[in-house]
């Protein structure tokens, strides 16, 4: 009960100091969206009651109707989610991560940060290409059990979402905030950087990230037994074979899909691959499910994705948003490395609360606004860091979607993710701000 009454406490503090500078409903819709961060952050409820709490506060309180609300709890990207669960739960199930996490740890040195630096250079540099909430979905089981060590598990399960959410910005393709960006770019006829070059841009950002983050992680562990993990790539069953043999169908479908997108601007929807393969597993025959498998399926996720929806519409509807890009016109006056220091932490921290991908299209408009009045390079650069920003949030599972996939593992607690993501955001905005400055001025 302590835990609840702090986050009342937090919630009416926070609507009060809202009320010197926004309207009662803006005022009103901080303090929620405080109380429910806090009941998230010190776990005083399950998550999955928490995540749910939206559905009846807003409408109480006058934010959204029920029926605005609830239609966010069943957006189709929901059902990727399933579908990737159900490929997870399947890969357990017969011991496939058992033969993928011997024969990633064969790369790398035998040594709690190798199998650090192994997962999150292999998931940034697959999410650079795929979907990172794909390939977070593929990893996790991987991660999960490479060790019985708890403290281990943790921090392998934090490497898998970190290095997802950080190579997912080396490619236009790699995550929704930067086609949200090219899709801006294009309907307002500014220059757009080739596939190439934004690689080339992107890049010194991923590689010092990658060589920050694993290194943060292993911090405090790297003395912990390791004799428990295997190292001895196992012969595969036949029933592994042919489960491998679909992984393998699906990467090459989601591979094709993309560079179909990009060639000729058509493509599958991966919502519904992704819910195709999950259903797969349970064909007599070809999948390896019963329905009594799914018992373990995370739904309180699914009720986090729809409370971090709910508050992006929640910020759109109301005007909330728009109000704040007013109250951050000072932004325009700043020198330019400031400028950009503040747009990092700005979007940083505001995407920890909601979808990166919502948070994306509500920020784009409201510095282009800065932008357009820049020279062109350094208004292009301000978007830019606005976007990577949204995407470099390491606290809360509900700010990146491979965040809130780890976090379904139910090894790790938000406070751990909170702790560490905090140091991982400040050093994502001091990196991206130093690159954009120093290195993108003479890129873009």
């Amino acid at each position: 009960m302590r835990g609840v009454a702090i986050a009342i406490i937090l919630g009416l503090l926070f609507f009060t100091l809202s009320l010197f500078a926004f309207s009662i409903q803006h005022a009103t819709l901080i303090g929620l969206v405080a109380f429910l961060v806090t009941l998230w952050t010190n776990e005083a409820m399950p998550l999955g009651a928490v995540s749910i709490l939206p559905i009846l506060l807003f409408p109480i309180f006058g934010i959204l109707d029920t029926s605005a609300v609830t239609a966010n709890y069943s957006k189709s990207i929901i059902f990727l989610f399933l579908g990737g669960f159900m490929l997870a739960i399947a890969i357990e199930k017969i011991g496939l991560h058992k033969y993928f996490s011997a024969k990633l740890l064969s790369f790398f040195p035998k040594t709690v940060r190798g199998i650090i630096y192994a997962l999150a250079i292999t998931s940034a540099l697959l999410s650079s290409i795929l979907s990172n909430t794909t390939i977070t979905l593929m990893l996790m089981p991987v991660a999960l059990f490479l060790s019985e060590n708890v403290k281990l598990k943790v921090r392998f399960l934090l490497a898998t979402a970190y290095g997802a959410s950080i190579g997912g910005i080396l490619t236009p393709i790699g995550t929704a905030p930067n086609l949200i960006l090219l899709g801006f770019l294009e309907d307002h006829q500014m220059p757009m950087l080739a596939f190439g070059e934004w690689m080339i841009v992107m890049l010194p950002v991923v590689g010092i990230m990658l060589l920050i983050m694993p290194y943060i992680l292993s911090l405090g562990i790297q003395n912990e037994c390791v004799e428990d993990v295997s190292h001895d790539v196992p012969e595969l069953t036949s029933e592994q074979i042919r489960l491998y043999l679909i992984i393998g169908i699906l990467a090459a479908v989601l591979v094709a899909n993309t560079f179909m997108k990009q060639a000729f601007g058509m493509a599958l929807d991966e919502k519904l691959v992704l819910l195709g393969f999950g259903l797969l597993m349970f064909v007599p025959k070809v999948g390896f499910l019963d329905w009594e498998d799914t018992r373990t399926m995370p739904y309180e996720i699914i009720f986090l994705f729809g409370a971090g929806f709910s508050i992006a519409a929640a910020f759109s509807s109301t005007g909330l948003a728009a109000d704040i890009a007013t109250k951050l016109a000072f932004i325009s006056t700043l020198p330019l490395f400031w400028m950009v220091v503040s747009v990092a932490l700005f979007v940083t921290f505001s995407t920890e609360v909601t979808s990166n991908t919502a948070l994306t299209s509500i920020a784009i408009p409201i510095f282009y606004e800065f932008a357009r009045n820049m020279p062109e390079n350094d208004g292009m650069m301000l978007l830019m860091v606005a976007t990577v920003a949204a995407s470099y949030a390491f606290m809360l599972p509900i700010a990146t979607p491979p965040n809130a996939i780890v976090m379904s593992s139910r090894v790790i607690s938000i406070k751990e993710m909170a702790k560490v993501g905090l140091k991982l955001n400040f050093i994502g905005v001091v990196v991206l701000s130093l690159v954009a400055y120093f290195i993108w001025g003479f890129l873009i």
